[in-house]
Order: C-alpha cells, then sequence, then structure tokens
C-alpha cells in the first residue's frame, strides 16, 4: 500500500491527529477474516443518518464476541475453544479467533451491536453538528 502524502500544509492547521490516524490505519494488516460490509442507513424521523459494519461470524456464539470502544478505536474480537469432546473424521472448519479493529471519525457514537443469524451488526451514528458562526473582533494597537 502506498503512502499517504503528509498533512503538513501551512494551511493545514492542527490535523495532525488525522495523520497519526491515517498512518495507524495504513500500518495495520488485516488476513480478510471474517468478511465485513459496511452500508449507510438512511436518515429517518427517529433516528439520524447511520453507518452498520455487519461481520460474518458464522459459528461464534454471543459469550465468544467481544466488541471495546477506546478512544476513538473499535475493536471486535471473537474467540473461540477447541472442543476436546468431539472427533473430527473430517475438519474443514477450523476454531479460530479475530480481531477487527475500525478508527472512528470524531463524534461517532456506537449506537448498539446485534448478532443474528451468523452475521454481527454494529451501528454507528454521528449526531448533526451544530452549525455555528463566530465573528471575530479586530483590535488595532498603536
Amino acid at each position: 500500500m502506498s503512502r499517504v502524502p503528509s498533512l503538513n500544509s501551512p494551511f493545514l492547521l492542527g490535523f495532525d491527529d488525522i495523520e497519526r490516524a491515517l498512518d495507524r490505519v495504513t500500518r495495520s494488516g488485516s488476513d480478510g477474516y471474517p468478511p465485513y460490509n459496511i452500508e449507510r442507513l438512511p436518515k429517518s424521523d427517529s433516528a439520524p443518518e447511520r453507518l452498520r459494519i455487519t461481520l460474518a461470524v458464522a459459528g461464534f456464539t454471543q459469550d465468544q464476541l467481544d466488541i471495546t470502544l477506546e478512544e476513538r478505536q473499535l475493536m471486535i474480537r471473537g474467540r473461540q475453544q477447541e472442543d476436546k469432546e468431539r472427533v473430527f473424521l473430517h475438519r474443514g472448519i477450523a476454531a479460530r479467533q479475530f480481531q477487527r479493529t475500525f478508527l472512528l471519525a470524531e463524534g461517532m457514537q456506537v449506537q448498539g451491536a446485534e448478532l443474528t443469524n451468523g452475521l454481527l451488526s454494529v451501528d454507528l451514528a454521528r449526531p448533526e453538528p451544530e452549525r455555528i458562526v463566530q465573528r471575530i473582533n479586530i483590535t488595532s494597537r498603536g
């Protein structure tokens, strides 16, 4: 993956956090498991526009999944234990662990998560920012 150009233009002030976030995202590798979708859900009367992350986690129970949010980083982990009681004649479905990390923009809120038919859905929303126009007074010296 190519390096994202630096945000060191003199017209971009205070964007250091964004550059660090881009570096973190480009460094984090992933093996593609589990597959996931990200979709935009339209605004309704009762909810703002939302994003939904859906991961294919067939074979995982609710107790084997963990979702945490720390410093704008949404981390979804799955841990399966080997069942020592079962004897397999053929093993094509491996018990495996995964970790998927999504970096959220400032102000994004996790609305909730749901596990249905092997699909884990996590809904995110960003409330509409209030538009503020501030007038700056100019002082004169000398």
